[in-house]
């Protein structure tokens, strides 16, 4: 059985390199001997599989029907093979993830703490990058980002609710001022700005209602590339700022800040987490996964504001 196994997967990487001297070089066997291992395997099947030329290998009928079946099943195979491999091995080394501050401080870093604790021999390296970064390139493990669509040779998993939007500015800063009603109207306020890293521009706040979507580029006397500034800065006056409402709401119900515009306020799928789609990661990053891993009803809207904001 080990034997007829070998020949169908030197059958596959044959196939797909469409030249014995390829294929053999990947599976470290002369050319001659994958040619006799190709010409036993179409005798005992008693069918041609394989078309020869002297420039190329090309499948036949039957070898397509051959290749199109044993490729699933063979890469399950390794999968598998490789789980048990993850299993015996012990949890450890470093996971390197970019993520925006806010997912790091509310998602990220109260599931992984646990983790951390339970396998001391795994580190966890954290980067605050608001852009959507080339993981492989950065040569991180993973990184965080608003919604699922990532490359195709990339795997997102929900790792959070729905994020939800806010502007918000504290009453000191309102007291005199007409409150906007409309997204317009905050080009008459002082605006606290986001720097987006990716093209060094200004982030452009989003609003959307009842299907019309606005995008409004604001102007004030500060600019930042923290989420939790732009909320101390909301807090000392500064301005209105545009954050997550998780942040904003219990300053809204202690009175240090006032919410504006909610009915435009958009509504954003949760933050997902995505890595290299390999049939085998490793076992740190495994546990990372699934500690992170979004279920319905499990992370309610924090109560707890700025970690930097005055109490």
């Amino acid at each position: 059985m080990k034997e007829n196994l070998n020949d169908l997967q030197a059958f596959v990487m044959v196939a797909r390199e469409r030249s014995f001297t390829r294929a053999a070089a990947q599976l470290g066997m002369s050319r001659s001997a994958l040619s006799h291992a190709m010409l036993a395997l179409e005798a005992r099947l008693g069918v041609r599989l394989l078309t020869r030329t002297t420039r190329s290998v090309s499948t036949t009928e039957a070898g397509a029907r051959l290749l199109a079946t044993l490729v699933p099943r063979l890469d399950d195979i390794e999968q598998a093979l490789g789980s048990l491999s993850a299993l015996r091995d012990k949890p450890a080394g470093t996971v390197r993830i970019t993520a925006h501050d806010h997912a790091i401080v509310n998602f990220l870093w109260p599931r992984l703490r646990p983790l951390l604790r339970q396998y001391p021999d795994i580190q966890i390296e954290f980067s605050v990058d608001y852009a959507f970064t080339d993981i492989a390139a950065e040569r991180f493990d993973a990184g965080v980002r608003v919604g699922d669509r990532v490359d195709k040779d990339m795997i997102a998993v929900r790792i959070a609710p729905e994020l939800r939007m806010a502007v918000a500015g504290s009453p000191g800063y309102l007291e005199g001022r007409a409150h906007p009603t409309l997204p317009q109207d905050l080009t008459d306020h002082c605006c606290i700005n986001l720097r987006l890293p990716t093209h060094g521009g200004l982030y452009a706040w989003d609003f959307e209602k009842d299907g019309q979507e606005l995008n409004v580029r604001v102007t004030g006397q500060t600019v930042f590339n923290n989420t939790f500034l732009m909320l101390q800065a909301a807090l000392d006056g500064m301005g209105l700022a545009f954050v997550p409402y998780d942040l904003v709401r219990p300053h809204v119900e202690t009175g240090r800040l006032v919410s504006l515009l909610e009915d435009w306020c958009p509504v954003f799928p949760g933050y997902h987490l995505y890595y290299a789609n390999r049939r085998q990661i490793s076992p740190a990053l495994a546990l990372v996964i699934d500690a992170l891993r979004y279920q319905e009803g499990q992370d309610k809207e924090r109560t707890s504001g700025s970690p930097y904001a005055v109490p």
